[in-house]
């Protein structure tokens, strides 16, 4: 299958393939729209079954981004790149230095920053070849690791969700299931506790998960139960897909809301939870808290505009809820149509707004 003939190909501006023998670098980078700006989005490293697998994911992905951006008021585009390998076995500096050259040679179309197995300090071997690089840690005049962000906004979406769904304003007393206990999912796991959720954890890492479990007290399950357990709130923090035709009948969850990304199989899957009176908090909406932080990278840092940028996905969360109740249609789709009314509102201008998309 080819990419124009892809189910994920969304009218993309630009797909490249990018290969070197001597480096070892397979990739792809989508760029999925430059009309609000440059088109941002990590760069994810995956030992992917096949390469239309890879194919399939960046596209997906890329036009996540430019939802995200959207939704978050940010002046920029959607793209993804990936690396097709192990990055536990496969990275070196030649690698990334290789594919910085290739970035370099979009122009400043794509902007590139860590995402699944790419790391701050991977991101800082790529401007020794292409300046279109974010998310880099403070010695390369960064912000550092944007993790931290997204566990903020994810946090935030969760309380905004139990907030609308349970009508409750505290997290106190909720169980709340968590899958994936990466660097957002451990982040928010903390946060959570430390309001007095009861915490349900699953993890590929087992024992990364027991030792968690014990820190907080939580109930630790195996990857294939955490879909049916007793809780109002799934939080699904890693890979995608994870709502499918498989799970969405083990669900009785009143809330879904993770940072994972394409968290919907199909995008008939939102209609489904919708159908069974599950409040889904789109994930692009969810997670955009580590965009809105490299956004906001450069010379003005500010970590507390940031921060409060980040909080405000709460209230647009309450806006999507708000248009899908009104129009009878899944929050997803709320999103989406949200989403495309900014970036219709918006076309043609590329200037920068941060400092009113602060406040």
């Amino acid at each position: 299958m080819g990419v124009f003939s892809a189910i994920d190909y969304n009218h993309h501006e630009q797909v490249v393939f990018c290969s070197d023998k001597e480096s070892g670098l397979k990739a792809i980078i989508a760029i999925h729209s430059t009309k609000l700006g440059p088109a941002l989005g990590g760069c994810r490293m995956w030992n992917y079954a096949s390469e239309q697998e890879a194919v399939t994911d960046v596209l997906r992905l890329s036009r996540g981004m430019t939802y995200k951006a959207s939704i978050a008021n940010l002046q920029l585009g959607g793209g993804k790149a990936v690396i097709i390998g192990d990055p536990k076995t496969m990275k070196t500096p030649e690698l990334f230095h290789k594919f910085g050259e290739f970035i370099e040679l979009l122009n400043g179309r794509y902007i590139t920053a860590e995402d699944v197995g790419t790391s701050v300090q991977d991101m800082g071997l790529i401007p020794e070849t292409t300046a279109h690089v974010v998310g880099l840690d403070k010695a390369h005049g960064g912000s550092g690791d944007p993790s931290p962000f997204t566990a903020l906004g994810l946090y935030h979406s969760i309380r905004a969700a139990v907030a609308y769904k349970l009508q409750q304003r505290s997290l106190e007393g909720i169980t709340i299931a968590v899958q994936g206990l990466g660097h957002v999912g451990s982040q928010v796991c903390r946060l959570l506790h430390e309001e007095g959720a009861k915490l349900i954890l699953t993890d590929l890492d087992k024992r990364l998960a027991t030792e968690m479990g014990q820190v907080y007290g939580a109930h630790v399950v195996d990857s294939d139960e955490i879909y049916s357990v007793d809780a109002e709130v799934f939080v699904p923090c890693a890979l995608g897909a994870v709502i499918n035709d498989f799970t969405i009948p083990q669900m009785h969850f009143e809330v879904i809301s993770g940072a994972a990304n394409n968290q919907l199989e199909r995008r008939d899957h939102g209609e489904m939870l919708y159908e069974r009176g599950i409040l889904y908090a789109p994930d692009y909406v969810v997670n955009a808290g580590g965009l809105i932080n490299v956004y906001y990278e450069g010379p003005d840092y500010d970590v507390e505009r940031v921060r409060r940028h980040v909080e405000g996905l709460h209230d647009t969360l309450l806006v999507v809820f708000r248009k899908s109740e009104e129009l009878g249609i899944s929050t997803s789709e709320a999103a989406d149509r949200l989403a495309q009314e900014r970036l219709q509102s918006h076309e043609g201008g590329h200037a920068d707004t941060r400092n009113q998309n602060s406040e």
